[in-house]
């Protein structure tokens, strides 16, 4: 007991000396530790002791500290600060943590005003539903269900609902049930199909193969499993010509070096940006990774005329769309009536329906070896 009081009196010592930015800097090293010996007390019994905490909580806002403090206090009130974890940090265990925090403390109505805010910074949702994805909490599978449903997700969001519903039993469950009751889109399906088939619960993967079996290729084989496939041995200079042919025409829409067409992302350095894995899922599942600035939108003219293609660039007075043949149409704004943002991408999903297994292989170990320095 002596311990524990001497231990509470140099914490709120400490910790009263403190002031925002020394958490950052690391000034704020052994306030953390002492309140580490500290977790578990009633801090309501001590209005000094929850003051002091408070206020190390406040100078560790933004960090993993922050949510281990909020659980290991159980303190209430603090949605604003897990949420902004989440966001921040949605592919480290900080992010999934704070989630976690979140829905075992009564906030999955915080996680979900949050999700469902469209108006919001770029990019919020998306890292939210990482986050969300990486819980792998079941209390999350119906936020992240209603993700996948809603008409306001966009490609990439679906796709990381997709990736975290497969990775619990409950929520690979969910998928199933989506698919069976046809509420899955094309790209979807698709992904769910190579979730599903390595999945670690063997009633799982049985009944997948029934309800949403792997897409097949040209040649009349289904895709294996990503694990498998990122395995298989690819011929980069057949994948070259490949990538250039009238079946893939991915040359009609990239840049390689000075061959091609400048309108969707160069690929000449791709290999050095993107992990083969990374690389198969661009091209299974386009939608879910769209490049900022390569979003597809549809411009309504005020005589009806339809322009679609890329915003290359946009003043007060005048948007410029490029078009998928590279030349750039320039409207002025009074000429526009209507302009949407597609949630798809202008890259076509499906390409591994119209090549063989080992033609969409070698056109991966192709883009693999596109590296900055290489010849």
């Amino acid at each position: 007991m002596r311990l524990m009081t001497l231990l509470f009196a140099a914490f709120v010592s400490v910790a009263g000396a403190q002031t925002p930015p020394a958490a950052r800097s690391g000034g704020n090293t052994t306030a953390l530790e002492v309140l580490q010996r500290l977790k578990g007390m009633d801090i309501e019994a001590s209005p000094a002791l929850k003051g002091a905490v408070l206020r190390v909580l406040e100078s560790t806002r933004g960090t993993a500290q922050f949510v281990e403090i909020v659980r290991d206090f159980s303190l209430t009130g603090q949605e604003a600060g897990l949420l902004e974890v989440a966001v921040n940090l949605p592919g480290e265990s900080a992010g999934a943590d704070a989630v976690r925090v979140l829905l075992k403390a009564g906030g999955a109505s915080a996680l979900e005003a949050a999700l469902a805010d469209t108006g919001g910074e770029a990019g919020r949702r998306l890292a939210l539903v990482r986050a969300l994805a990486n819980a792998l909490d079941p209390a999350g599978v119906s936020l992240l269900v209603g993700m996948l449903t809603h008409a306001t997700s966009d490609g990439a969001i679906k796709s990381a609902a997709v990736h975290g519903l497969a990775g619990s039993e409950a929520g690979a469950r969910a998928l199933l049930g989506l698919a069976r009751d046809s509420k899955l889109e094309d790209a979807q399906r698709s992904a769910a199909a190579l979730d599903l088939a390595q999945s670690r619960w063997p009633a799982v993967r049985e009944e997948a193969r029934k309800i949403l079996p792997p897409p097949r290729t040209a040649d009349g084989g289904e895709l294996p499993p990503m694990g498998e496939l990122v395995k298989l041995k690819g011929d980069a200079v057949n994948g070259a010509k490949v990538f250039r042919d009238d079946r893939a025409a991915c040359i009609k829409c990239h840049r390689v070096g000075g061959e091609g067409i400048d309108f969707g992302p160069a690929l000449t350095e791709i290999g050095t940006k993107l992990a083969p894995q990374a690389l198969y899922e661009s091209i299974l599942d386009p939608s879910a990774g769209i490049a900022f600035g390569f979003e597809a939108w549809s411009v309504e003219r005020r005589d009806g005329e339809e322009v679609f293609g890329l915003i290359a660039s946009e003043t007060a007075e005048e948007l410029a769309i490029k078009q998928q043949t590279g030349v750039v149409v320039r409207l002025k704004k009074t000429e526009v009536s209507r302009r949407d943002k597609q949630k798809l991408s202008i890259m076509p999903a499906g390409l591994a329906q119209i090549l063989t297994r080992q033609e969409l292989v070698d056109v991966v170990a192709y883009l693999a070896s596109l590296k900055s320095g290489a010849k």
